[in-house]
């Protein structure tokens, strides 16, 4: 490798492309389109897997669904059919056995110029089976001249054969060859000018090689390396590259955690002036893991430091009594108590649990919302403004620059993860450093949480009220939905009603859904006895508060409804859902709908109902949901089927871009590097420490604009 550059160097992530061997323009235009625009990018754009050209294979020895490499002569070629297909087909063999190479999109003249009868090749592809026969299709080859000895090959262009090989992402216009030719020389140029800044006690405590190594031997192994632990990502070389990007957003979030504890925030006393008296009301007990996390909140609370703490607890849970507590508490020390929920329906479901207990306890609350009517709007601000209104629920109308509190002491933000952490800022701006509390009722895998959530103080409901029972989840095909119609009927027989959810409100020319506005009509028809209403998204407020009050009271017994009900309603009398389309839902949504049932002590179901044609990852949607009503398994799940970025909309989460780490493969690693960054970020003196200036700047650098960290350190 080349000689250390002096260090004066501009740094690699301002080093263009263009500097790097072998590119113009116009590669630089097609690796601009795989969004890599500096030296830094193409020295973390890592292969996808690699390949094994150390030493050719035997016929013999090939093994289906093996990348493999081998030496053999062409002893027949031509043209054949497979089917209605014309495809052009070479045999090939060596002393151990014979293997089909075939080619469907193919120039005759070319391939029976390039592979006669006699001829020695080496072949690399992918091996299929049919049957007893062996093929590749679409084999990459190498001539090899009569006479010539294939160890000279292997040993000819080591960037074809003779050792192990990256295989990398590419876009059209752009060859494994051409971009390994330019990376070997990329890789060897600039690697060496990467700065390995991690604290030295923990390459030592790890065995990690230097940053610059690590990158190197990633793109190009050394032979003693294992192909099977490259490509499981277990090479020591790959692991301490993502350990290292593990480390500075984990210290990050150490530290934003630490300096949110150098704050001073209201050290509030709880002498349970409203929250015993509520206690007394309510017509349940809370379950251990409510007090329990209650208990964590109060220390927090009464911490002179503000409280920054997620609750994640499954559907039905009881997440908002636990919210109404610590409302309480910070309502106890004359302060005010802000509630903020993504969307209309649940805020407006949070201000009725809310109006249900707080009069009786001598305060007040209101809901703002956007639609709320100007004259009734300034009064709300005004009584926020001169501290009359204890508290406030709304949506994002809450966080506008009009919306003034006299002593905002707690904000309470709901479904996090649909607004994103510029927004829990926005809420903290309206006090003097209020104590902050996220709930979300979409359970989040520990990985997505120690990355998303890191900064906060986790706790989890992890217990369901007494009397609940778990939801039986069936799936027919839509040829079944008589099946369905049946058990709900059983249920309307009882006494109990249904939640039947369409996709749309109205059919389109481009969908075939069946559509709710339709539907309602011809259920009228099935369930001759039943009341039958209708709830969307395109209702009037005032007309979608009258159907929900009309389900609650029991004038209806089936309610037909898109998507709106997927949070905020709750109706312990609904024991059946009927999921049409089931197919179009994602997993987190189908969770969240089935949560609006099973809300009572008698026992509920859901019955999916799928389209006639579904895809394998529907399949597996929908087979998650029959087995098993665990949120954290269906929330991996989801993880696992859709990404890190679907699972909550990587643009409005804040969730971190990682050039080389996975949250789905790297948790473990994840966890190791957390626990290192909180234990070094904790180091006494730490944020005045001249020996960690080195590592405090490379964090600012990676991570501080994303996670507002310019002002730390």
């Amino acid at each position: 490798m080349p000689k250390v550059p002096p260090q004066d160097a501009p740094s690699l992530d301002q080093v263009g492309l263009e500097n790097a061997s072998g590119v113009g323009p116009k590669l630089q235009d097609l690796l601009r389109r795989m969004g890599l625009d500096s030296i830094e990018d193409a020295l973390y754009h890592l292969p996808l897997r690699y390949e094994d050209r150390r030493q050719f294979l035997k016929i013999s020895q090939l093994r289906t669904g093996q990348q493999a490499v081998f030496c053999a002569q062409v002893l027949a070629a031509g043209e054949s059919r497979t089917g209605r297909r014309q495809i052009f087909e070479v045999i090939a063999g060596d002393e151990s056995g014979r293997i089909s190479l075939k080619w469907f999109h193919y120039r005759k003249k070319w391939l029976q110029k390039r592979f006669p009868v006699g001829q020695h090749v080496v072949f690399i592809g992918e091996v299929h089976r049919f049957g007893a026969t062996r093929e590749i299709h679409h084999p990459d080859s190498e001539l090899i001249s009569a006479g010539s000895d294939p160890a000279q090959l292997m040993r000819k262009d080591p960037l074809k054969f003779g050792r192990i090989l990256p295989v990398y992402p590419l876009t059209e216009g752009l060859t494994q060859y051409r971009m390994r030719k330019i990376w070997f020389e990329l890789i060897a140029r600039y690697a060496p000018q990467i700065s390995a800044t991690l604290p030295q006690y923990l390459t030592q405590k790890y065995g990690f090689p230097p940053l610059s190594k690590a990158l190197f031997r990633c793109h190009w192994p050394d032979s003693d390396q294992s192909l099977a632990q490259l490509e499981e990502g277990r090479d020591i070389a790959k692991r301490s590259v993502v350990y290292d990007e593990f480390f500075y957003l984990e210290l990050g979030l150490a530290l934003k955690r630490r300096g949110l504890a150098i704050e001073q925030g209201f050290a509030f006393k709880v002498e349970h002036l409203y929250t015993k008296p509520l206690n007394r009301l309510l017509p349940f007990k809370l379950t251990a893991a409510q007090r329990r996390v209650l208990g964590e909140i109060k220390q927090d609370m009464m911490a002179a430091t503000p409280m920054h703490r997620l609750i994640q607890g499954d559907v039905g849970s009881g997440k908002t009594i636990v919210a109404l507590m610590a409302a309480l508490i910070a309502i106890e020390n004359e302060t005010q108590v802000a509630v903020v929920a993504p969307t209309e329906i649940l805020a407006e479901q949070h201000y009725s649990t809310f109006k249900e207990w707080l009069p009786q306890l001598g305060l007040n609350c209101e809901l703002l919302r956007s639609a709320t009517p100007s004259a009734e709007k300034k009064r709300i601000l005004n009584e926020l403004k001169n501290g009359t209104t204890h508290l406030v629920v709304g949506t994002h109308a809450l966080l506008q620059e009009a919306v003034q509190f006299k002593r905002l002491g707690l904000g309470i933000v709901d479904e996090q993860h649909r607004f994103g952490v510029k927004q829990r800022g926005a809420l903290k701006q309206k006090g003097a450093n209020p104590d902050i509390l996220v709930m979300t009722a979409t359970p989040i895998p520990r990985t997505l949480s120690m990355t998303f959530y890191g900064d906060l103080s986790l706790s989890v409901i992890d217990e369901l009220p007494p009397g609940r029972k778990a939801v039986k989840t069936h799936h027919y095909r839509s040829s079944q939905r008589q099946s369905a119609y049946h058990e709900l009927q059983k249920q309307l027989a009882q006494g109990r009603q249904a939640y039947i959810v369409y996709p749309l409100v109205e059919e389109t020319e481009k969908s075939d859904f069946l559509a709710a506005t339709e539907a309602s009509v011809k259920l009228a028809d099935i369930f001759p006895e039943a009341n039958i209403g209708l709830l969307h998204g395109r209702m009037k407020q005032q007309e979608k508060d009258a159907v929900m009050q009309a389900f609650r009271r029991h004038d209806l017994d089936i309610l037909v409804a898109t998507t709106v009900i997927e949070v905020g309603v709750d109706v312990a009398n609904a024991t059946t859902m009927i999921v049409e389309h089931a197919d179009r839902f994602g997993l987190a949504q189908l969770h969240q709908l089935r949560g609006r049932v099973g809300r009572g002590v008698n026992e509920s179901f859901c019955f999916l109902i799928s389209s006639a044609q579904y895809s394998a990852e529907a399949k597996r949607r929908l087979d998650v949901m029959v087995e098993t009503n665990d949120g954290f398994r269906i929330s991996e799940a989801d993880l696992e089927i859709r990404g890190p970025g679907e699972f909550l909309g990587t643009r409005q989460s804040g969730l971190p871009d990682f050039r080389v780490a996975s949250l789905l493969h790297d948790g473990a690693l994840l966890e190791i590097a957390r626990h290192d960054a909180f234990e070094y970020a904790a180091q006494t003196n730490y944020l005045n420490d001249q020996s960690a200036a080195e590592v405090k700047a490379e964090m600012i650098k990676r991570w501080g604009g994303r996670l507002d960290l310019a002002t730390i350190g």
